[in-house]
C-alpha cells in the first residue's frame, strides 16, 4: 500500500494526487491486508511445489493482521524519510494544477495495477525487520514512469471538440441502458398490478415498491459517470468550455453536467463556492426581460486582457421550412415517387440552372441480383402481440439475453453491436414489437440538397435522437466478384459484418453480446477469404434509396449497423444507418465510409486518391 503512494508521487513529478485521509486509512489498510494475504498464499503455494529449507511458523489470522499493520507503519515511516532526501523539485507544493479526473483515473489505475502486481514477483522479498525491501520500490518506480508516459510517443491527443462529442455519446449510451432498466421495471409493476387485481386476496403492492419503479435515467447516467470519473470538466471554471462553441445545443441538463458546462442539474441552478470570491468584484440582482430575477457578476479583469468586443453570431443551420412551398431552390418535390410514407424533396441552390438528382431508380427495399439466393426464413420467437420478456423470447437470447432497443422515441438502439437480431416473418409478435424498430421505414422528414464541393447531401428537418434508425442502405444485392468496374463505382457498400466481428482491416470491434448460430461460426470460416473482400455487397449506383446520397465525414453523426431479421446469415445482413448522437435539425447526415488510406487501386493497378471535403475538425484530408 505504501508502494502505491510512492508510485503516485514519482509518476506525477512530486505532486501527490492520492493522499490518505484519516477516514480512508481503515479502508485502505483493510484492502492492503487482503492483498498481503493473497501474496502470502501465493508464497505458500510456491513452497508446496518447491520445498523450503526451513518450515514456516503458523500463526492466527488476528496476529497476522497486527503484524502486517505494524510492518505497514514501519514502511510508511521509511518512505517519509526517503521523501525528505528527495530534491526540492520533487518536493513541490501539493496544491499544484488539478488534473482532469478522466486523465487521472486511467493513469492512476494503470499505476495501481502495476504496483499491486509487483509483490507477487519472486524477486521481491521482505527485509529482516519486516518492511519492504528496496527492489520492490525500484521496480514499481520504473513501471510507474512507463505508465505515466501514456504509451507510444506518436499517439495524437484528441481535440477538445472530439472529447466533448465522445463524452456526450458515452452519456447517451448510459442513458439508454437505464431507460431500458426503467421500462423493464415499469412493465413488471404493471404485470404485478394486474395480478393483484385479478387475485382474490386484496393485498395491494407495497407503496415503496411502487415508487421504486419510477426512476430518472438521465440522473442515473450522470451519477454513473461521476462515480467512474468520466465527467469531462469536473472542476468549476469561469469562461468558455473547450470544445463547446456558441450555438451548441444541449438536450438535457444532465448532458451539460457530463461535459462540465454545469455542475448541477437541479432546475438549471449552478453555484460557486467562496473560494472563487477573489475573481468577483461585485454581484447584484435585477429583473430580467421576462420578469424573473437575474443575478449578475462583475469579474476581475486579467492583467493584459484586451477590451471587450462583440462578434456577430452566425446561426449555422437556418430555419426549418413548414411546408414544401417554403423551400428555396426546390427541384423535386419527392424523389421517392411516393414510395416512402414521408416525401423527400430535393433542393439545389448551387447549380445554374438548378437540376434535380438523376441517373438512378428509387427503391425502398433490397433487390436481389443475379446469382444470389437468399436463405430461408429463420425460426421465430413464440411471443404474442409484442415481445416483452427477454428471458422467454428466442430473438432476445440471440442478442445476449436482452433486447437491443428501447421503446423511447419510437425505438432507439442502445449501443452499436456486431450484429442485431430482430424479429422476423416467422415470429409471433406484430409490427409494433420493439425488436422490429429498423423495419418501420423512414420516419423523419429528410431532404436531399446540393453542396458546392461534395455533390448531393442529406439533412433532416426533425431532431433525431441518438440510437434512432435513420434509413437502410438499399440497392441491388450482388456478389462482389460479379461486379465490373468496381473502382469507378462509388455507390457499392460491402456487407462486412463478418470482418467487423473479427476486427479485420482496422475495423473497430463492437459489443460482443450477440451470439452466432452454428452455421455462422466465425472460427469455421476461412481467414484468408474473410480478410480479403466481403462476399456480398449492395450496389446503389443505378438503383437505391436516400442512403446513396449520404456523404462521408471523418467525424460522422451516423454509424453503420448490420441487422438480421428474416434470416440469420451474417454475410447477407441488412445495412442500417443509426444516429450516433443527438442530431439537430438541418445538420447534414454523414457516416464514415471506412476507407483506409492507399487502399483503393485503379484499373491500371496504381493507388487512387480522393480528397475529403467533410470540413471536420480532425479531417484526414483524404477519403482514400
Amino acid at each position: 500500500m505504501v508502494v502505491k503512494s510512492r508510485v503516485l508521487r514519482s509518476a506525477t513529478n512530486g505532486e501527490l494526487h492520492s493522499s490518505v485521509t484519516p477516514e480512508e486509512k481503515p479502508k485502505r489498510a483493510k484492502v492492503a491486508t487482503r492483498g498481503r494475504k493473497n501474496v502470502k498464499a501465493a508464497a505458500v503455494k510456491g513452497d508446496a511445489e518447491e520445498p523450503s529449507p526451513s518450515p514456516q511458523r503458523r500463526t492466527s489470522a488476528r496476529i497476522q493482521i497486527k503484524q502486517l499493520a505494524d510492518k505497514e507503519l514501519l514502511v510508511r515511516q521509511r518512505v517519509e524519510i526517503l521523501d525528505e532526501t528527495d530534491s526540492p523539485s520533487k518536493r513541490k507544493k501539493k496544491n499544484g494544477p488539478v488534473r482532469s479526473k478522466r486523465n487521472t483515473k486511467s493513469k492512476d489505475k494503470a499505476v495501481e495495477d502495476k504496483a499491486v502486481a509487483v509483490p507477487v514477483s519472486n524477486d521481491v522479498t521482505k527485509s529482516k525487520d519486516g518492511g519492504a525491501s528496496e527492489p520492490m520500490e525500484v521496480c514499481a518506480l520504473e513501471k510507474s514512469t512507463t505508465a505515466d508516459e501514456g504509451g507510444p510517443a506518436n499517439v495524437v491527443e484528441k481535440s477538445d471538440h472530439a472529447k466533448v462529442k465522445e463524452t456526450l455519446r458515452l452519456f447517451n449510451k448510459y442513458y439508454l441502458h437505464f431507460v431500458q432498466e426503467e421500462e423493464q421495471r415499469c412493465k413488471k409493476a404493471e404485470v404485478a398490478q394486474k395480478v393483484s387485481k385479478g387475485s382474490k386476496s386484496k393485498k395491494a403492492a407495497p407503496e415503496e415498491d411502487t415508487k421504486s419503479k419510477r426512476k430518472r435515467p438521465d440522473l442515473k447516467a450522470i451519477t454513473k459517470m461521476m462515480e467512474a470519473n468520466e465527467i469531462l470538466n469536473p472542476e468549476k471554471r469561469i469562461g468558455d468550455i473547450p470544445g463547446i462553441s456558441i450555438g451548441h445545443r444541449f438536450y438535457s441538463r444532465a448532458e451539460m453536467v457530463a461535459v462540465g458546462f454545469h455542475s448541477h442539474w437541479l432546475n438549471g441552478i449552478d453555484y460557486m463556492g467562496m473560494s472563487y470570491s477573489k475573481m468577483v468584484i461585485q454581484y447584484w440582482a435585477e429583473k430580467g426581460i421576462s420578469g424573473f430575477t437575474v443575478f449578475k457578476f462583475r469579474l476581475r479583469r486579467i492583467e493584459g486582457q484586451s477590451l471587450l468586443t462583440t462578434n456577430q453570431v452566425q446561426f449555422v443551420y437556418g430555419r426549418v421550412p413548414k411546408s414544401v412551398s417554403e423551400i428555396r431552390g426546390l427541384v423535386c418535390e419527392d424523389i421517392t415517387g411516393s414510395q416512402e410514407d414521408i416525401p423527400i424533396p430535393a433542393t439545389n441552390l448551387v447549380d445554374d440552372p438548378p437540376v434535380a438528382p438523376t441517373g438512378f431508380t428509387y427503391c425502398k427495399s433490397i433487390k436481389v441480383g443475379h446469382g444470389v439466393k437468399l436463405p430461408s426464413n429463420a425460426n421465430g420467437c413464440d411471443c404474442s402481440g409484442s415481445c416483452i420478456s427477454s428471458r422467454t423470447c428466442s430473438c432476445a437470447k440471440l442478442n445476449g439475453l436482452d433486447f437491443p432497443y428501447v421503446h423511447r422515441d419510437g425505438g432507439r438502439l442502445i449501443e452499436a453491436k456486431d450484429v442485431v437480431y430482430e424479429c422476423g416473418p416467422n415470429c409471433g409478435c406484430g409490427p409494433g414489437c420493439v425488436n422490429r424498430t429498423s423495419q418501420r421505414g423512414i420516419k423523419y422528414r429528410l431532404e436531399v440538397f446540393r453542396t458546392p464541393k461534395k455533390g448531393w447531401a442529406v439533412r433532416s428537418w426533425d431532431f433525431i435522437p441518438s440510437g434512432a434508425p435513420v434509413c437502410e442502405y438499399t440497392g441491388i444485392l450482388s456478389r462482389t466478384d460479379d461486379l465490373d468496374h468496381v473502382s469507378e463505382n462509388n455507390y457499392i457498400f460491402d456487407i462486412d459484418c463478418l470482418q467487423t466481428i473479427r476486427g479485420f482491416g482496422g475495423r473497430m470491434r463492437r459489443s460482443r453480446d450477440a451470439s452466432l448460430p452454428a452455421n455462422n461460426s466465425v472460427d469455421g470460416i476461412d481467414d484468408q477469404r474473410s480478410e480479403s473482400v466481403p462476399e456480398f455487397c449492395v450496389d446503389a449506383c443505378s438503383t437505391g434509396n436516400i442512403a446513396r446520397f449520404i456523404n462521408h465525414s471523418c467525424e460522422p453523426n451516423l454509424f453503420v449497423q448490420c441487422v438480421l431479421s428474416s434470416h440469420h446469415d451474417i454475410k447477407l445482413a441488412r445495412v442500417v444507418l443509426f444516429a450516433a448522437e443527438n442530431i439537430p435539425p438541418l445538420q447534414e447526415l454523414t457516416y464514415d465510409y471506412g476507407y483506409a488510406l492507399d487502399s483503393v487501386y485503379g484499373s491500371d493497378g496504381k493507388i487512387k486518391q480522393m480528397p475529403c471535403f467533410c470540413g471536420a475538425t480532425e479531417c484526414r484530408k483524404r477519403l482514400f
